[in-house]
């Protein structure tokens, strides 16, 4: 937002950023433009879109650049951890009991809570630690084994689903929250919101100019800026409102949002239960102590063979059970395409599999959320994905840059920064007007971080507005 005062309350047609530059064709500054319906709504939607743009732009750089980082992560946590994640294949891999088994004598501290065999010809093992010294209450110490030799490899820190490592984590968490804990999940929230908006209202924008206005070859200065960020903008606009919705789903306040909505419609993501059948399994107790250990129960060997049975291939992860009336959950961890994630509950005291999940069974909306969160990080079709997510954060630095050059040259260079005039509202007919308010009102609520900021920017222009009408009152 801007303190200086507005310009003209007329709003020309030529172009979001206000009347066209001297360098502008002479045929796209006089050609008529012929108004629809919505034509009331353009003045709004132009103006939206400046101020957010201005405003939000510094948040949604840092998206950007983290987001780049991000997706390029993946193939470098590859290179850089190579020792620890690969090994010669051998000729027969060792029980998964005894890989953990030498995990345990190479580090005995902490607890086992998960285990990840090794997936492929050549892949190591993960044996998962957690209360381990040092390493965060969020985070485990994967200890790398060799699955034919039993060999420890070393050990790493790891966070999530995805078994991020050092190197991804600090970008992931950086991306996430600025290593600020959940008061910085509001800085990916906020851009998240207004991203989606912004998106869309350039789209709208970008179509209702004439075709003549949307031309970046013969052009120069500004003119040409303004083309480049309409045709790029409307180009990966999708890609952008994909990451908005899905980039929600798992944020602070919209995605407990989303959560109680498809929950309210029977559409939350299922879980195996981890019950067991029954029997006293105080036998086998210190499952969160020992329960990852090849001598809890009927061993790890046993309930491994029980999820193969049921159809559970690689990759998969064990975790045991969380106590003595609880039964060890397998799952499948794969989240490219296509995805795995069934998952069986196998009782520790007779290896019998007491319930089973199958993602083919889950409900729509969560399978939609499953494939749109994997896809906004890039593990849904591997390389391809990470590549499309980096060439969109590249794309998304440059329209950037180019609002703010555009944003620098409208003020002519004495009135830097000159905003888009007020008033446009008063001339939007009332029935199109109050449902649209109520929509946004609704939306507002249900994404906060976008209703907040929204009624704060009404608030100060309303503000600022008053201010500039009193002054230019007083010089009259």
């Amino acid at each position: 937002m801007s303190t200086v005062p507005p310009t003209s309350p007329a709003l020309d047609a030529a172009g979001p950023e206000g009347p066209p530059p001297s360098d502008a064709p002479q045929s796209a500054q006089t050609t008529p433009r012929s108004r629809g319906p919505w034509a009331p709504l353009l003045p709004l939607v132009l103006r939206l879109h400046f101020y957010a743009g201005v405003c939000v732009a510094p948040f949604l750089l840092v998206a950007a650049v983290t987001g780049f980082l991000y997706a390029g992560a993946f193939q470098a946590e590859r290179l850089l951890y190579a020792h620890e994640m690969t090994v010669p294949v051998g000729a027969a891999e060792l029980p998964v009991s005894a890989q953990v088994e030498a995990a345990r004598k190479a580090h005995p501290e902490g607890t086992v809570t998960a285990v990840r065999p090794s997936p492929e010809d050549g892949a190591t093992t993960r044996v998962m630690l957690s209360g381990v010294e040092g390493v965060g209450a969020t985070h485990t110490l994967a200890v790398f084994v060799d699955p034919y030799t039993g060999r420890v490899r070393g050990a790493l820190e790891q966070y999530g689903s995805t078994g991020a490592l050092p190197l991804r984590t600090w970008i992931d968490e950086f991306h996430r929250d600025l290593h600020l804990g959940e008061s910085g999940r509001l800085y990916s929230e906020f851009a998240a919101s207004w991203l989606g908006v912004i998106s869309a209202g350039g789209l709208v924008l970008w179509f209702s100019r004439r075709r003549a206005l949307r031309a970046v070859r013969g052009t120069s200065g500004r003119r040409r800026a303004l083309g480049l960020h309409g045709t790029v903008g409307a180009w990966t606009a999708a890609g952008f409102l994909f990451l908005s919705a899905t980039g929600l789903t798992w944020s602070a306040y919209a995605g407990a949002n989303v959560d109680e909505l498809r929950t309210a419609l029977g559409q939350s993501t299922p879980s195996v239960s981890a019950a067991a059948s029954g029997g006293d399994h105080a036998g086998h107790a210190g499952a969160s102590g020992t329960g990852g250990d090849a001598g809890h129960g009927v061993g790890l060997d046993r309930i491994l063979a029980a999820a193969r049975a049921e159809g559970l291939g690689d990759p998969v992860e064990i975790v045991p059970p969380a106590d003595a009336s609880s039964a060890y959950v397998v799952k499948q961890v794969q989240r490219s395409w296509p995805e795995k994630q069934d998952a069986v509950a196998v009782d520790p005291a007779t290896g019998e599999v007491t319930d089973v999940s199958r993602f083919a069974d889950f409900p729509l909306l969560a399978k939609l959320t499953r494939w749109g969160i994997d896809l906004h990080t890039g593990v849904l079709f591997g390389l391809v994905n990470q590549v499309a997510l980096m060439l969109l954060a590249l794309a998304l630095i440059l329209l950037i840059v180019l609002g703010y050059v555009m944003w620098w040259r409208r003020g002519r260079g004495s009135s830097f920064g000159r905003p888009v005039p007020r008033g446009a509202w008063a001339q939007v007919p009332p029935h199109v007007l109050v449902p649209l308010m109520a929509g946004v009102a609704a939306v507002g609520y249900f994404v906060p971080l976008l209703g907040i900021p929204l009624v704060g920017f009404v608030v100060v222009d309303v503000v600022l507005g008053e201010i500039a009408h009193r002054r230019s009152s007083r010089t009259a």
